[in-house]
């Protein structure tokens, strides 16, 4: 890929009084463009300003020019992965449950005559199984005397120490306790990345899918781990009728995120994980943003 530069110039004020300028400002960056906002968050990271206001960037352009720091040599960014599917009209995440159907309630047409001339909304109607994208489990939708999303503190599923395990699909299916071994677990969120998650949207997705042994989820259990989440069609093995990962994870308070994706972008460890689900009365199970931070 060719490698690219933006050059800049910038003016922040500060909230407190004052401001500064910067002139002809060169910045290595990834891709083939960089939007404003990015590069704001840079200066103010990089020059460690504090009580900013309105910033400016001016004259930005793009140039091709070999970067100045090696890749090896840069400093690791603190950012955010996505680590969740997108929802959309028509989307079907588990064989058998109804597909997702988003429209509008309130179209911007419609709103026209609701409001003055140039102010407009729209309003969406969303129709899904809980079980739709990137969801997370509470102990609710496996026990009925279970604990359900709104009985379930943040602390649970923000902000979590977490670590990766490769355990790619083209090795191994079904995941047993020896994946988990001589490794730090206790009180993190434990993710599985076994690459399935490449076939999302096709039907092989469905079809002998990566998943957890009985004997992995009970030594997760008995390491004390917060939450296992995995980038595969379901967490356990669904060719039968018994879902013992559920079983014991839930059984144990241990919150189960899964088809998560874009593990393969995380380190093994150093970052943060969350999966925020709405506070939903007498549900155990509802889409979530997954994301993890890198710290």
């Amino acid at each position: 890929m060719t490698e690219k530069r933006v050059v800049f110039d910038f003016e922040i004020e500060f909230t407190n009084g004052g401001g500064i300028q910067g002139q002809d400002f060169r910045l290595d960056i990834d891709g083939d463009d960089i939007d404003d906002a990015a590069l704001v968050d840079y200066i103010v990271r990089d020059l460690r300003l504090l009580m900013v206001g309105p910033a400016r960037i001016l004259n930005r352009k793009i140039i091709v020019e070999p970067h100045k720091r090696k890749a090896q040599d840069a400093p690791a960014r603190r950012g955010y992965f996505e680590l969740s599917h997108v929802i959309e009209d028509g989307l079907v995440t588990y064989p058998g449950l109804p597909a997702a159907r988003i429209c509008d309630y309130l179209s911007r047409g419609k709103s026209r005559e609701v409001y003055e001339a140039g102010t407009e909304f729209q309003i969406a109607r969303i129709e899904m199984v809980a079980n739709t994208g990137t969801y997370l489990d509470c102990p609710f939708h496996r026990y009925e005397h279970g604990h359900d999303l709104s009985q379930i503190g943040p602390e649970a599923f923000c902000d979590l120490d977490a670590i990766v395990i490769r355990a790619d699909h083209r090795q191994v299916r079904a995941i047993d306790a020896s994946w988990f071994r001589e490794r730090e677990l206790r009180g993190r969120a434990v993710l599985v990345h076994t690459g399935w998650d490449a076939y999302w949207r096709e039907a092989s997705y469905a079809v002998e899918h990566p998943f957890l042994t009985q004997d992995a989820a009970e030594y997760l259990r008995d390491c004390g781990v917060r939450l296992v989440g995995i980038d595969s069609m379901n967490i356990d093995d669904t060719s039968g009728k018994s879902r013992p990962v559920h079983s014991v994870l839930l059984g144990a308070d241990i919150l189960i995120v899964e088809h998560l994706c874009n593990l393969g972008a995380l380190p093994d460890e150093g970052f943060e994980f969350s999966a925020m689900p709405p506070k939903v009365r007498g549900a155990g199970t509802f889409p979530v943003r997954a994301m993890a931070r890198l710290r």
